[in-house]
């Protein structure tokens, strides 16, 4: 459904599932906008539920043309509001729409931090030669001869345990490792 759809439900059917619909397409993004504005991830978040609570009243008060930029401009305006009161001046440059991260963008963001997750537990089921072998390699992007003088290591003993950590890696991740 569309957000004129889902606004017209609420505004003119009492659909407040219709609220559920809208909160799950963009409190993401909100939070994402009001972190912007007001530095603080907690806050952002009480910011962003207070604006819903708001929603409630101001959909039916307002002729809404284009519900996801006026959206973003109530929530603005909202941020304003608390740096004003807490008597904050914190400059923002804020860009517009095009500084909040659309949908795409926030599942993607979500999909890598869980390869990030993944792989960091994988790496740390290493055995320990291969865990230091492999941090060093791909992450402090050492060379073999690096390593050999960093861990003690001989040449074919950090060989080994590069390319059977990839190894390991690839078959604990189901991914394809590249250097």
């Amino acid at each position: 459904m569309s957000d004129t759809e889902l606004v017209y439900r609420f505004v003119n059917k009492d659909e407040h599932k219709a609220i559920t619909h809208l909160h799950g397409r963009y409190a993401h993004l909100l939070v994402g906008l009001c972190y912007k504005y007001l530095g603080d991830m907690d806050t952002a978040k009480d910011a962003t539920q207070q604006i819903f609570i708001k929603l409630l009243s101001d959909l039916n008060r307002f002729e809404i043309q284009s519900f996801k930029p006026w959206l973003y401009q109530v929530a603005r305006n909202h941020c304003l509001m608390i740096i004003r009161k807490n008597g904050q001046h914190k400059t923002v440059e804020f860009q517009g729409m095009a500084d909040v991260e659309s949908d795409e963008d926030f599942h993607r963001r979500v999909e890598k931090e869980k390869l990030y997750v993944k792989m960091e537990a994988a790496i740390n089921s290493l055995a320990n030669e291969q865990r230091e072998c492999i941090q060093l390699f791909y992450f402090k992007k050492m060379t073999y001869a690096e390593i050999v003088e960093k861990t003690g290591l001989d040449y074919m003993k950090v060989k080994s345990a590069i390319q059977n950590g990839k190894r390991n890696l690839k078959s604990l991740l189901g991914v394809e490792i590249n250097q």
